[in-house]
């Protein structure tokens, strides 16, 4: 009897004990996980946050080859300023290619350094080069984004926006997943480990090309800076590639940001401008990227609906201003860097066909499909499909009175799947990115620029009788001036 009263004894005890094991193994609510880990990494009290230091990364939507990885760049200087405070961000670096081909602002191989500076606060962004100002509305939900996603940022963000939490095992180790969305801009699983420091952050952001897509950001080999417990390695990737690769040499804590809003920022709008460049084609430009709309007796054959639908919405509208009455029929890509092709979407949105190379047409086709559901854009809001068509080579395009050719640019370091358009009867060159002219009567570069010289050599191959030309940057120039610019 005894025996059989102390094995009960011990079950008993054995029981109570699992139940308070138990007990302590209950989940958290992630506002409880979200404040533990911002005592723990010094952000209680952190207004302000700069890091700085070198490393690698890619020119993001700038890809050679359609659906590649982006092209690789250095980093002898990256910073950002976070002001978590009055939701700024700035970010400062000097970059250079690590690869020859691909597309992007940076000099082509071996020609030195870019040095750029992005700039945000509250809902305005903008770009400075010197000391000039322009407003960067397409980067704005970018760079939110990389403000609330900082190891700091994305707790702070968490805890407005009610975060959910839920707990695994991974490899042994107790991790809380940490899920917010920030409404209209993009939305985060932040991992947080049993150190109480954020270590990884999965996030989704819509994109004027791709529709909604993936980051993934991981923060490793963290250390105490006076306080603050931040990362010393940070790696990226968008879209399925590497963008990223740092290593953090510099934190500073609570330093005045000094992000501040230029009145031109807060007065920029979309400006859209047509000029006529011969009878029934229009220049279409007022901004930083360049459109061409060309009168066929009963459409409109539109070249290059550029940057997002900010850009693209007012360039459409504007085509059926000057043309009114006739439908825009096509659109024709000069080829898949993004800046190049998001406004895709909106052209698509209003049943326009997309015209692109048939190297990138099953990627547009892909990409096109995909849903924009964080901040809908003109075709998700339409339920349209994307109607795509491909130009292996060479494609006319003609009404029986006027002849609209598209040719592949062919060899270019710039980009593959790359097209031009020409327009025979009025000697006319529409191109993108082979050549940007530079300010009225400037002197050739003293190192002739591979793009102007493979363009070139493009039209001498092909034949074509090129008189002017309408480049998709910059103002309206010629042949002329192209091959004084290549020293012929």
């Amino acid at each position: 009897m005894k025996r059989r009263n102390a094995l009960a004894h011990l079950f008993a005890s054995a029981a109570l004990l699992g139940l308070a094991g138990c007990a302590s193994m209950a989940p958290e609510d992630a506002a409880t996980v979200l404040q533990r880990a911002d005592q723990a990494m010094g952000g209680a009290t952190l207004k302000t946050l700069r890091y700085a230091g070198t490393g690698t990364g890619a020119t993001f939507g700038q890809a050679f080859q359609p659906g590649m990885m982006w092209p690789r760049i250095t980093y002898s200087s990256y910073s950002r300023v976070a002001d978590y405070e009055n939701a700024a961000l700035r970010e400062d670096a000097a970059r250079s290619r690590a690869e020859v081909t691909g597309g992007g602002a940076v000099p082509l191989m071996g020609q030195g350094e870019q040095r750029t500076s992005g700039w945000l606060r509250g809902t305005d962004s903008w770009n400075m080069v010197g000391t000039a100002t322009a407003a960067a509305p397409l980067a704005l939900d970018a760079r939110i984004h990389d403000l609330w996603t900082t190891p700091h940022g994305v707790i702070k963000a968490a805890l407005r926006n009610k975060a959910t939490a839920t707990y695994r095992d991974e490899g042994g180790r107790r991790i809380t997943a940490v899920s917010f969305a920030e409404p209209g801009r993009f939305s985060a699983t932040a991992w947080i480990n049993a150190d109480n420091l954020v270590e990884r952050v999965d996030s989704r952001q819509p994109n004027a090309v791709m529709g909604d897509i993936d980051v993934m950001t991981t923060f490793s080999d963290y250390r105490d800076f006076a306080g603050v417990k931040f990362p010393t390695r940070i790696r990226q990737s968008q879209g399925g590639f590497p963008v990223l690769d740092l290593e953090v040499r510099e934190v500073q804590a609570n330093a005045p940001s000094g992000i501040e809003v230029p009145a031109a920022v807060r007065t920029a709008a979309e400006r859209v401008t047509s000029e006529q460049a011969a009878p029934g084609v229009w220049f279409i430009a007022g901004g930083s990227h360049n459109s061409v709309a060309i009168e066929m007796r009963d459409h409109v054959i539109l070249v290059e609906s550029p940057l997002y639908d900010g850009r693209a919405l007012p360039v459409l509208a504007e085509v059926r201003r000057i043309v009114p009455g006739k439908e825009i029929r096509y659109v024709i890509n000069s080829h898949h860097h993004f800046d190049h092709s998001g406004g895709l979407r909106a052209a698509a949105s209003q049943g326009v066909t997309l015209v692109t190379s048939e190297m990138a047409r099953p990627f547009f086709e892909r990409v096109m499909a995909n849903p924009n559901r964080i901040n809908p854009d003109a075709l998700e809001k339409s339920g349209r499909k994307a109607q795509v068509m491909g130009v292996d080579g060479k494609r006319v395009f003609t009404d029986g009175v006027r002849t609209v050719e598209v040719h592949a640019i062919a060899d270019s370091v710039h980009a593959q799947g790359f097209n031009m358009v020409y327009l025979p009867a009025e000697k006319i060159l529409v191109e993108a990115d082979a050549y940007t002219p530079g300010p009225p009567n400037a002197p050739p570069p003293a190192v002739r620029n591979d793009n102007h010289v493979n363009l070139a050599g493009n039209i001498g191959r092909l034949r074509l009788d090129v008189q002017r030309i309408l480049p998709l940057h910059g103002r309206m120039t010629s042949m002329t001036e192209l091959n004084q610019m290549i020293g012929r």
